[in-house]
């Protein structure tokens, strides 16, 4: 494996953006769990799987879209799913987890119908499913290095109002806290990271990334502050783990990487339940 990550430029553009991902996918998931809405990631990643079908629907028959990767399309619909799930928590302000199943629904449809269109599954609308090695180019490395480092600089930026919102959100509205701002601002934020995540691991598995690593990380974590350092340790040790499983047996990175992460989870709570004894 390490001589692969030396002698290929596909698996050193896939390791680093899978340490990258593994950082800030976590980042994101702590913030979602403790506001109790880590299903969000599922309604955006199924969005995006239906930018990712008009991209690819796009490419066949108009011709100034077949240079364009459809990862541009499926961020695109990302962010405006974001915006969507923000605008139907609004309307159902006593129901606001009706947002995430419709958002989820109409995603799930949109996409099933785009892939039709566009001649039902081809290779590389698998690579985008599942995750794929191959496909991680240097576009889509710097394409993670950048958006991971606006992610990184607006949680920093917006720490306190985050870290208020999700324990108190009346609290935080009473104390002057722009809410549907922020609460925006961070949708866009979950839109970016399930976009980047996508070719590393997989449209459909990039929510199990943001939530599984966070899920264990709970079960040992004492402050919020350590949380963030057990999940990102967790979920570093998924994708490498992962990648390594998923290049030595030919196997899908995406699927590879999600398996350490529930592995990981399961030991965690062996770990504690023996431990209890």
């Amino acid at each position: 494996m390490l001589e692969a990550i030396f002698t290929y430029k596909f698996m050193q553009h896939a390791m680093l953006s899978g340490l990258i991902i593994g950082f800030v996918a976590p980042l994101i998931g702590v913030f979602l769990i403790v506001r109790r809405m880590s299903l969000i990631a599922d309604a955006l990643s199924h969005i995006t799987l239906s930018g990712v079908a008009a991209g690819l629907l796009l490419a066949q028959y108009v011709p100034a879209f077949k240079g364009i990767s459809p990862i541009y399309t499926g961020m695109l619909f990302s962010v405006a799913g974001a915006f969507m799930v923000d605008k139907l928590r609004q309307a159902y302000r006593f129901y606001q987890e009706l947002a995430i199943p419709i958002i989820l629904s109409a995603g799930i449809g949109l996409g099933v119908v785009l892939i039709s269109l566009a001649n039902g599954f081809n290779v590389d609308l698998f690579g985008y499913l599942f995750g794929s090695l191959l496909s991680v180019t240097q576009e889509d490395l710097l394409r993670v290095i950048i958006a991971s480092v606006i992610v990184v600089l607006v949680i920093w930026f917006f720490y306190k109002e985050l870290l208020y919102l999700s324990f108190d959100e009346e609290g935080a509205r009473i104390s002057g806290v722009p809410r549907n701002t922020i609460n925006i601002i961070f949708s866009v934020l979950v839109a970016i990271v399930i976009s980047i995540s996508m070719q590393v691991v997989g449209i459909l598995l990039v929510s199990a990334l943001i939530t599984l690593p966070v899920a264990a990380a709970l079960q040992l974590a004492n402050s919020f502050k350590q949380t963030f350092v057990y999940a990102i340790i967790f979920g570093e040790v998924s994708v490498v783990s992962g990648l390594i499983v998923a290049y030595t047996f030919d196997l899908a990175s995406g699927g590879t990487i999600v398996l350490v992460a529930v592995l990981l989870l399961v030991l965690i709570l062996l770990f504690k339940r023996l431990r209890n004894f």
